[in-house]
């Protein structure tokens, strides 16, 4: 099985969809799958999806095992990371609900080039490979659906990419806080779902400099942080630094 669990999965989770009747109303996968399909093809969905739970820092997807399987995330926060010849982690991405957690590597390589760990409990629905590969060979809507979907992903890595290694050490921190505040959380006020160490991982930077950089914004009160809860203060102030820093 592609997923590798580690840490507590309740198995009383692990749930496989056998309604024929099935809409996928709540996700993606309509727009995916079920708007583009007729027939047997839905019902390959409907019954074929499994969805499983995964605790905080649990591994979903491990680096370097087989691809069986076409996953995305229903509900939590996952990292996309990789790991060096030094055993040193350096983070590709930040995925949200809906995201397709694996479809980067999933019709390139025959293995993932990435790990996928999860931020906060969270939930994936999956599909086995051979059943998503029959379904593409058939159905030209649903194939060029999901290179849409997958220029989309590429774009993001990209843009995100570029956005980050262009700004200095504070607008670089500026630009992940207000990334987790509107198109993570929806609010001014929410929980790290990142270690500080994590954070200098993903923009580039020492630990020491993502501490000394909230720290700064505190006194220039742009933040409130009691512990891993961040409130931002000034909005617009960290809306500048975030895009001329």
């Amino acid at each position: 099985m592609t997923t590798i669990i580690s840490g507590y999965v309740n198995q009383h989770h692990l749930r496989m969809t056998r309604d024929p009747g099935c809409t996928c109303e709540y996700c993606e996968l309509r727009e995916l799958f079920v708007d583009n399909l007729d027939g047997d093809e839905l019902d390959i969905v409907c019954t074929g999806k499994v969805e499983r739970d995964y605790v905080q820092g649990a591994s979903i997807i491990k680096e370097g095992t087989q691809i069986r399987e076409f996953s995305y995330l229903k509900s939590g926060l996952v990292k996309l990371l990789r790991t060096d010849t030094s055993g040193k982690e350096q983070i590709i991405s930040i995925a949200k609900p809906m995201d397709y957690v694996s479809l980067l590597s999933v019709f390139s390589n025959q293995r993932y080039n990435y790990s996928v760990v999860a931020l906060e409990d969270s939930v994936t629905c999956s599909l086995k490979m051979e059943e998503v590969r029959s379904l593409i060979n058939d159905n030209g809507r649903l194939a060029l659906n999901l290179l849409s979907k997958m220029s989309r992903m590429t774009d993001k890595l990209i843009l995100d990419s570029l956005q980050i290694r262009v700004k200095h050490l504070r607008g670089r921190v500026a630009y992940l806080l207000l990334y987790f505040s509107e198109d993570v959380y929806s609010s001014d006020e929410f929980d790290l779902p990142l270690s500080r160490k994590e954070m200098a991982e993903y923009v580039g930077m020492t630990t020491e400099n993502v501490i000394r950089t909230l720290s700064e914004f505190r006194k220039d009160g742009i933040l409130k942080i009691y512990g891993k809860t961040i409130q931002i203060a000034n909005m617009d102030s960290l809306k500048s630094i975030a895009e001329f820093g």
